[in-house]
């Protein structure tokens, strides 16, 4: 079974609470483990491993307090990296890991956008028509990751050429597909797999969103789409993306929420 990115996070928390040493095995190795870990460390708590398979915990319990920043969010950073593939813009994002979204660049470059790193930055140009890509096929890290499949799937509806999707991690994750095609896109899926074949433009309609990452998808399609896209099921969108619409205006999309 494929590591669980929670089930790591909340069994690291656990055994730092608990007498003893714990040994964690089959681990996940996402950044996101490696930042709780510096966190707990910063506590006074004995742990090491992380970004391995194999995470070992001494109990103690918290041992003082601390201030620890939070790693920026690698998949809202590849969010608004489709946002822009989608689009066609171009958008400079800042207090960026680049490192830890190379699955993400290297997919974008492929498609036919051009990609520029900093320490913490990245830009993106996307100039049409942009290209289909090798197959994408979801793995943990640093496979190209699961919650990034629905954003950068809306950005490769009207890449010239046919897209393949392979979903290894989270059945049931194409359920933002039923909506897509309502826009025009031109989507086939057998259980795991979707293949996209690239449309030369998609039309906006009424739509729904009915999960977090396939909501934020349904938006990257809409920023590409021709006509007037409403979008509803907003909340599952916001569980996971904060002021996303504002953040949207300000680089110029015609966007708007309403209740």
């Amino acid at each position: 079974a494929f590591p669980s990115v929670g089930a790591t996070e909340n069994t690291m928390l656990a055994a730092a609470k608990c007498s003893g040493t714990t040994i964690i095995t089959n681990a996940a190795c996402e950044p996101e483990i490696s930042d709780l870990q510096s966190y707990m460390k910063r506590l006074g708590i004995r742990v090491h491993g992380a970004g391995t398979s194999t995470i070992t915990i001494d109990g103690c319990g918290q041992k003082g307090s601390t201030e620890h920043w939070v790693i920026p969010d690698r998949i809202v950073a590849a969010t608004y990296l489709a946002c822009a593939a989608s689009s066609g813009g171009a958008i400079e994002l800042t207090g960026v890991c680049p490192e830890h979204l190379i699955t993400i660049s290297e997919t974008l470059s492929e498609m036919g956008c051009d990609i520029r790193t900093g320490s913490d930055t990245m830009t993106i140009s996307a100039e049409k028509p942009r290209k289909a890509v090798k197959p994408i096929i979801t793995k943990p890290y640093p496979g190209f990751p699961t919650d990034a499949q629905p954003p950068i799937m809306a950005a490769s509806l009207m890449a010239e050429g046919t897209t393949v999707f392979v979903e290894n991690i989270f059945e049931n994750r194409y359920r933002h597909v039923a909506e897509l095609r309502r826009m025009g896109a031109d989507i086939k899926t057998e259980g795991r797999v979707a293949i996209i074949s690239g449309v030369k433009k998609l039309h906006g309609a009424p739509i729904t969103a009915t999960d977090l990452r396939g909501g934020a998808s349904l938006i990257v399609a809409a920023l590409g789409a021709e006509g007037i896209t409403e979008i509803s099921g907003v909340a599952h969108i916001d569980r996971g993306y904060d002021n996303i619409v504002s953040m949207l205006e300000t680089l110029g999309a015609d966007i708007f929420r309403f209740d």
